[in-house]
């Protein structure tokens, strides 16, 4: 767990684990009236690594939602700021509104200048309420397409970082042109000429991800999930039972080593052990250096044939979803 970072709450799958840190917490005070216990102690923390290490190398895909939506997961604004403390916010949709649950910068990743958008959550319950719970509105999505258009003239590459449970589906967003806000996104960024490319963060959820999700590489976090629906509502149309999310999550390969194997994403990125909540720095940067890598690649393309080429190359990618034979 990295400094300065809350202790991260155990998920119920992580309780035989919560238990025996307790174990050892215990042993540690009685430790300095006990110098005899330090052997105790260390075969209880091997035990601990073992069973740390067992415990994920077998996560159902439940598992990985429920790390995908851990409450202390970090967000786009945690890994801004550990990729550049200097970024630059951009906000606004040039409309007159301002959308918190969409944030949008101008981020210098090593020696890239890109342009980064994503979801945020929020955190305590009043951002939470600013954030809308991570799921935008059309102002956000407009905001989004502001700074997409704002890349492509000044030839800037564009990384996107999804975690959202899909756009805000409630009366005034759709008051607001909800579909139309994403549809215009889906259009402009499948038409651009500079690289771009999406990193699913936690959720992914539906169209509310895809506005943000046309990218010539796609990668995911090793914990997320990327689903064209939630496993609740999966749960809820096939079976008529909220009993049954685990089968939904089973049936719906949503995790990261699934979607990979089903050639609709180009890349894993682990996380530290446990996920991204337990080291936000080695999460960041595991993600950045994926980043950089394909947004590199993706450059080094465009100088050899043409900004053009890239756009090409996205283009090809989204045709070939579902070709069999």
């Amino acid at each position: 767990m990295a400094t300065g970072e809350k202790k991260p709450i155990p998920l119920e799958f992580e309780q035989p684990l919560a238990v025996l840190a307790q174990q050892i917490e215990a042993l540690e005070v009685q430790l300095n009236d006990n110098p005899e216990l330090e052997g105790d102690l260390e075969r209880m923390q091997e035990q601990y690594r073992s069973l740390k290490r067992s415990l994920y190398t077998n996560l159902r895909p439940i598992d990985h939602l429920a790390i995908a939506r851990h409450q202390q997961r970090p967000y786009t604004r945690d890994y801004l700021g550990h990729w550049d403390p200097n970024w630059i916010e951009m906000h606004g949709d040039r409309k007159g509104m301002d959308d918190a649950a969409m944030v949008c910068g101008l981020v210098q990743m090593d020696d890239l200048q890109v342009i980064v958008i994503g979801t945020q959550k929020g955190r305590a319950i009043k951002e939470k309420q600013q954030c809308n719970f991570g799921m935008p509105q059309p102002e956000g999505y407009r905001k989004a397409l502001r700074l997409i258009k704002h890349a492509e003239k000044f030839g800037l590459p564009i990384v996107t970082l999804i975690d959202t449970p899909g756009a805000y589906p409630g009366l005034s967003a759709e008051e607001h042109n909800q579909a139309q806000a994403i549809a215009e996104n889906l259009f402009e960024l499948s038409a651009v000429t500079v690289p771009v490319v999406a990193a699913v963060t936690g959720e992914g959820g539906s169209g509310g991800a895809l506005a943000i999700g046309v990218a010539n590489r796609i990668i995911m976090l090793e914990h997320s999930v990327y689903s064209v629906i939630s496993p609740e509502g999966c749960a809820s149309i096939l079976w008529r039972s909220n009993d049954k999310v685990s089968d939904a999550c089973q049936a719906m390969k949503m995790t990261a080593r699934e979607i990979l194997n089903l050639g609709v994403i180009d890349e894993v990125v682990e996380e530290p052990l446990g996920g991204a909540h337990h080291d936000y720095a080695g999460a960041a940067a595991n993600l950045k250096q994926a980043l950089v890598k394909h947004l590199k690649e993706l450059e080094d393309l465009g100088q050899k044939q043409g900004r053009d080429a890239i756009r090409r190359d996205r283009q090809n990618k989204f045709r070939l979803f579902g070709a069999h034979g």
